[in-house]
């Protein structure tokens, strides 16, 4: 599971993993929140509030949250990977924290950026504006303490190309103890 805070590159990186690795299956999480300008339409699965209230009342994900109080509502579907796939989850650290109670052997990555400026930058490049971007920034300090306790592993992402190869090398170890245990 690929978490952290806003701005750190989580989505970027997630997709160059995807590219690297084709035995790899991402759950789409689902928001109240407006589709940003630049995102991907399936980006997220993007509903309404009483979708995803109803959703969340049939029992339909396995985390959710809302995030930093500003009303918008985030959450991981119920996992439905197909067959011989490892699942990877992108979701913030309240999701991370219930993934990891609900699921003990789940292995967390912590994505960080290299910096403040330039998590701001990221954020800026993504169309977020400055007042959104404060409060993201103050959060994600106290976010990023506490994911970094929680974490099993920590990628900053200050190159892409070598913050993916490390978070594959990662998904590699971990198949590797997978299908060890399974053989023993």
């Amino acid at each position: 599971m690929v978490f952290g805070v806003g701005g750190v590159g989580k989505g970027t990186l997630v997709a160059r993993l995807l590219e690297l690795r084709d035995h790899l299956w991402l759950s789409r999480s689902w928001t109240t929140r407006a589709r940003r300008p630049s995102e991907p339409c399936d980006a997220y699965v993007f509903v309404d509030k009483d979708q995803f209230m109803d959703r969340v009342e049939a029992g339909g994900f396995v985390e959710w949250t809302e995030f930093a109080g500003n009303g918008r509502l985030y959450g991981t579907p119920t996992l439905d990977a197909p067959e011989g796939f490892d699942v990877v989850l992108e979701i913030e650290i309240d999701g991370a924290a219930q993934i990891k109670a609900r699921y003990p052997a789940a292995v967390l990555v912590l994505i960080a950026a290299p910096s403040l400026q330039v998590q701001a930058e990221r954020l800026r490049q993504r169309g977020d504006d400055e007042q959104s971007i404060a409060s993201r920034l103050a959060v994600g300090e106290e976010e990023d303490r506490v994911g970094r306790r929680m974490a099993d592993h920590v990628v900053v992402n200050d190159d892409l190309v070598r913050a993916a190869q490390e978070l594959a090398g990662i998904v590699d170890s971990c198949r590797r103890h997978a299908d060890e245990a399974q053989r023993e």
